[in-house]
């Protein structure tokens, strides 16, 4: 068994642990190896263990591995975008996980229509979540909490984007659990409004097990997977 197969196992067990600890089902949470600076070959190796979905931050190098991929494995753009890199997102990205802003989501939806005029992709919907900020910081990107009723309603009423639900990074000074609380309450208000159900994304390698206490259901696990990030 490779390292990275013992590493997914340990993970795996982790989180099962976290979900009975939680009173959750298990198998409810997913994850989302974070595979920035990582070769094509590692996300191949996780596609051949069964991850379907990775996440990367930086728009050159996933569009990059996208094309060398192939469809053997889908990519999640979990990084801050901008707006004129939207086209580009649209013609590679299986999701979009840092959705922060209406002129994002207009591009993203230009950017959809544009790419499959082209024929640069099959799929003619692109799942989004909109990235909560708890502290306004616009350097780390997320959307205030002001904006995101503007930001779902123009993805509910676009016809290449799907609201999928929500992802957080507690900022540095604040209470982890405190955010992913409040997330998950955030969630679970717009379910019930638009009466279907929407995934928050929570939790890295180091809190994820607070993160699902809380009521996440996709944690983005990066070093505790692949090991330290290479220095680049």
């Amino acid at each position: 068994m490779s390292d990275l197969a013992k590493n997914l196992d340990t993970v795996r067990q982790q989180i099962r642990d976290a979900e009975r600890a939680a009173g959750r089902e298990e198998g409810s949470v997913a994850i989302l190896p974070v595979t920035k600076f990582r070769p094509v070959e590692r996300i191949e190796e996780l596609a051949s263990l069964g991850i379907a979905l990775v996440g990367e931050n930086r728009e050159q190098e996933a569009r990059d591995k996208a094309a060398e991929l192939e469809g053997r494995c889908g990519i999640a753009m979990i990084g801050q975008i901008q707006s004129k890199k939207a086209n580009s997102v649209a013609r590679w990205a299986s999701e979009v996980h840092s959705l922060d802003s209406l002129k994002l989501a207009h591009g993203l939806e230009r950017g959809m229509a544009l790419a499959l005029e082209r024929g640069d992709r099959t799929g003619e919907i692109l799942p989004c979540m909109v990235q909560l900020s708890y502290d306004g910081d616009s350097a780390r990107g997320g959307a205030h909490l002001d904006d995101v009723p503007a930001i779902v309603e123009a993805v509910e009423e676009s016809e290449h984007l799907e609201m999928a639900g929500f992802m957080v990074v507690p900022p540095l000074d604040s209470q982890p659990r405190e955010v992913f609380a409040q997330a998950r309450s955030l969630t679970d208000d717009y379910a019930a409004k638009l009466n279907r159900n929407f995934r928050l994304s929570a939790g890295m390698s180091g809190d994820f097990a607070d993160a699902i206490a809380c009521g996440s259901d996709i944690v983005r696990v990066g070093t505790a997977l692949l090991g330290p990030r290479p220095v680049v």
